[in-house]
């Protein structure tokens, strides 16, 4: 075993200690929630035993971090997110800023001028959030213009429809969450 992942490995165990003694967990609370024994937690968090992913990934689960955040591991790779706009009409572009279905999805889009109103409703909750460029909302009957800093909520079964409020495009950044969850 190379120094380097020595050290990681040593450090998982006072790490893991800190946080059981941060959330004011005893070993036998802990162990209760993992389904590991109050024992193997307190070899681990004492350097006696070795982590192996089937405790740490318990352990993650239980303290609500990832398995990067618990074990402190170096940086690998490329951390850079590399986005693929879609276009959605010729007056449109969209860029998805997350990849997680079932739950909050942000999105960035550019509208173009021109696009005509048409009132739209589905289940889901939207935030919009004014880049740059005037926006112009129609939320049943309500005409609202908004500018850049500007945001609106509202629920998506109320008939609504977004576009640009003038002659130029309008940059917006989306918060859309299903089944009417508020983002």
């Amino acid at each position: 075993m190379d120094d380097e992942v020595a050290r990681v490995l040593d450090r998982i165990g006072p790490r893991l200690r800190r946080l059981r003694r941060d959330a004011g967990l005893t070993l036998d609370a802990l162990a209760e929630r993992t389904g590991l024994s109050a024992s193997t937690l307190s070899r681990v968090e004492h350097g006696l035993r070795r982590p192996t992913l089937d405790l740490l990934l318990p352990l993650a689960r239980a303290h609500r971090v990832s398995l990067d955040q618990l074990i402190a591991a170096p940086a690998t790779g490329d951390p850079r997110v590399h986005l693929t706009p879609l276009r959605r009409r010729r007056d449109s572009v969209v860029i998805p800023l997350t990849e997680h279905p079932g739950r909050v999805q942000v999105f960035k889009e550019v509208v173009g001028p021109g696009k005509a109103p048409r009132l739209v409703t589905h289940e889901g909750y939207e935030w919009l959030y004014v880049l740059s460029g005037r926006l112009r909302l129609l939320l049943g009957t309500d005409d609202r213009d908004l500018g850049p800093g500007e945001a609106v909520e509202f629920d998506t079964r109320e008939p609504h429809w977004f576009g640009s409020a003038d002659d130029g495009p309008v940059e917006v950044l989306h918060m859309f969450g299903p089944q009417a969850r508020r983002a």
